[in-house]
């Protein structure tokens, strides 16, 4: 009896191992694999110098003054206009309020759909006090040691430049698009976009614009990031978070420090603490689904043999994959609704109990979810305390998940491919907030992408200290504009 279970469990031992090696096998490359082209020559010194001339403009936006910057702004578009004449003697220009821009090439095709590529102007400020830290003044655009410094270097003068740069390569070369090509640069996409991307999103919708597909800032090619793969890799946001702050107040009988309440955790500070706690303990639980899911499906075929056999089995790994990657906030963050205590407030003297205490609790809004799920889960945390939660003005529900197989992706991976063939492209989910979400029904496929290439020591200058990207990685900035667009623009096969 003991042998025939011993020999049972072998061989169900066998069948699993066979089931996995399987399963690994049969996971292939998902990668394109176009002929290598040969990328359009640009005169990078020439290019550095005109995006640290945009550097110094400090194009600040504010989400209370809609001139804030206006003589930064002007000077910005002058500099364009002055640096690409070819583009402005053939793209139409209209300002979108004060100081978006939108361009218009006309495409040969009139029953074909649009193409768009979007990038911001304005910048965020410096930290107070952090100016010392900064290796070259965060907005003297100084080209030192291959780089181009300063704030917007990366977000989002960077792409915004080099797609100008791009553009103006293309009318060059005597380039007509196929279908209509739109330039959007937004002039308030770090404080909210309601001036700009919102303002043109509703145009599009009223003029009946649908974009084939749109392309935003988003995610990068990350270098030496991705544990087991020792390849670039670009990965492409499919869709982004969303954004939702809920104001919790919870209120009290106000009175003398010298009578607290008798029964424990009855102030408006301890049962706002608890709400706090409880919502920072119980987490939205992490979850490998949707572009996640997508981009390890992508990525198996690509790793290291241990992380090949991990990923291209989730049907049996899929709770020790999430239970490793909930131990880092970058991938906790890609798998579940995030929770941010932020902002608390309560009392005014230290011998008064307040009747009031305020909170406010930020959470990005994994797609699948929304701020009514958010919603609901405080409201179960607060249970029957006397705590009012609502939603902050200005929440954003998660985008929709743009497709994999639709030309956009396979445009921007082809063009990405044909220009660097160690490159690995995969989708996946951009964390924070872009200009794109205005045009989530507008557009087919709206998608989130920067080509610039990051380590994990150049994410903190994002939004940070010494922000700054590489002569020889803006050339290639430039370089994917130019192939994206002949390639999702230039002519189909058979016509």
């Amino acid at each position: 009896m003991i042998r025939k279970l011993l020999l049972g469990g072998l061989a169900l031992v066998a069948l699993l191992v066979l089931a996995i090696a399987g399963k690994t096998l049969l996971t292939t490359s998902k990668q394109l694999q176009p002929a290598p082209q040969q990328a359009v020559a640009v005169d990078s010194a020439a290019a550095a110098g005109r995006l640290a001339a945009a550097v110094r403009l400090p194009t600040i936006s504010s989400a209370t003054d809609a001139n804030a910057s206006a003589e930064a702004f002007r000077g910005l578009h002058q500099l364009i206009e002055t640096s690409f004449p070819k583009l402005h003697a053939k793209l139409r220009r209209e300002l979108v309020g004060s100081f978006g821009l939108l361009y218009t090439w006309p495409g040969s095709d009139a029953k074909a759909k649009p193409i768009a590529l979007l990038a911001h102007q304005d910048v965020v400020p410096i930290a107070p006090g952090t100016e010392k830290d900064w290796q070259q003044p965060p907005f003297a655009g100084v080209i030192d040691g291959g780089f181009i410094w300063g704030r917007g270097a990366w977000d989002n003068k960077g792409n915004l430049m080099s797609q100008l740069e791009a553009v103006e390569l293309l009318v060059a070369s005597g380039f007509e698009p196929r279908q209509t090509i739109y330039l959007f640069f937004g002039q308030d996409e770090e404080v909210s976009g309601h001036r700009g991307a919102e303002v043109l999103a509703k145009r599009f919708q009223a003029e009946g614009i649908h974009p084939e597909f749109m392309l935003d800032e988003g995610t990068v090619i990350a270098e030496g990031i991705l544990k087991g793969l020792d390849r670039p890799a670009a990965l492409v946001g499919m869709a982004e978070k969303g954004y939702v702050t809920i104001d919790l107040t919870a209120t009290a009988t106000p009175g003398h420090s010298s009578m607290p309440p008798p029964e424990h955790g009855k102030s408006a500070i301890a049962m706002l603490s608890k709400t706090l706690v409880d919502l920072d303990r119980k987490q939205f639980p992490v979850e490998v689904r949707g572009a996640a899911a997508d981009m390890f499906a992508v990525l198996a075929p690509e790793m290291d043999w241990k992380n090949r056999i991990v990923l291209s089995n989730l049907w049996l790994t899929k709770s020790l994959v999430e239970s490793q990657l909930a131990k880092s906030a970058s991938t906790a963050a890609m798998l579940r609704t995030t929770t941010a205590l932020t902002v608390v407030n309560a009392g005014e003297r230290d011998n008064v109990l307040p009747g009031r205490a305020n909170a406010q609790v930020n959470f990005r809004i994994l797609p699948g979810d929304s701020s009514d799920v958010v919603l609901d889960h405080v409201k179960k945390a607060i249970d029957d305390a006397p705590i009012r939660a609502e939603k902050h003005a200005g929440h954003s529900e998660p985008s929709k998940l743009a497709r994999m197989d639709a030309p956009g992706y396979q445009a921007i991976a082809k063009s990405l491919r044909e220009l660097h063939a160690d490159v690995v492209v995969a989708p996946s989910l951009m964390l924070g907030a872009t200009d794109a979400r205005y045009f989530d029904g507008v557009a087919d496929n709206v998608y989130r992408f920067s080509p610039v290439r990051a380590g994990a020591a150049d994410l903190a200058r994002f939004h940070g200290t010494n922000e700054r990207i590489s002569v020889a990685n803006y050339t290639e900035m430039i370089q994917f504009y130019y192939q994206l667009l002949r390639n999702a623009a230039g002519p189909r096969a058979g016509s």
